[in-house]
């Protein structure tokens, strides 16, 4: 398949682990030139549409089926208004959690199934369907769980060092969730908080005042 990518490098290099490097891609990192682009390739992967939702009006036009990272921002919400999104699906892109054996997507319609399942096939990965909201299902929980853990480590209640052993020996997880939190981006991790506790107003997702300082100092 001929994939285009807009994002950035280590899209990119994610996309080619998940999807093999038997598919020919090409790397844009923006929008400008994606207009000259869209009839070129057989599936479009854009990993930083919800940074820049307004260019979503760029894909309104195109046959060619589009997946939309849509992590921080649903499908629904990038459609908005009332405007049926044609061959575009909802995906899990963020950072480190792409290459997994279910990529995770989110329909706008049942009835777009058929085409999914025909671009996956092509892509050689199985796949899960999950709501179309924000934070999908595994970066919600992923990054929730960091956040209990920033709550834990400012109460005193263990280290950061503690907290990461405890979970990876008491849960089997890959990774402690500070270890998690240093490998997706904490960038990526508040962002995420931040929209899920607007979408949701649910207090599991408020951010940690830990957190928030910490990413206040990334910038």
């Amino acid at each position: 398949m001929k994939i285009l990518i807009v994002g950035r490098d280590q899209h990119h290099q994610e996309s080619i682990q998940k999807f093999g490097d038997t598919h020919q891609y090409t790397l844009l990192t923006g929008h400008d030139t994606l207009p000259t682009h869209l009839d070129t390739a057989d599936l479009i992967l854009d990993f930083i549409i919800a940074e820049q939702p307004a260019n979503f009006a760029v894909y309104r036009k195109t046959p060619t089926p589009v997946f939309l990272n849509t992590v921080t921002r649903s499908l629904a919400a990038l459609a908005a208004p009332r405007f049926h999104p044609g061959r575009m699906v909802g995906f899990n892109g963020m950072h480190t959690l792409l290459h997994r054996p279910l990529l995770e997507l989110a329909l706008w319609s049942k009835e777009d199934e058929p085409w999914v399942n025909s671009i996956c096939e092509k892509l050689q990965t199985k796949y899960v369907l999950v709501e179309d909201r924000v934070g999908l299902v595994t970066p919600r929980v992923v990054c929730m769980i960091i956040n209990e853990a920033y709550y834990t480590a400012m109460e005193g209640t263990a280290t950061k060092e503690s907290i990461d052993l405890a979970m990876k020996l008491g849960t089997n997880y890959p990774y402690g969730p500070f270890e998690w939190c240093a490998r997706i981006g904490i960038r990526q991790v508040y962002e995420l908080l931040d929209a899920v506790y607007a979408d949701t107003k649910d207090e599991r997702y408020k951010i940690c005042p830990l957190l928030r300082q910490e990413y206040l100092r990334s910038e």
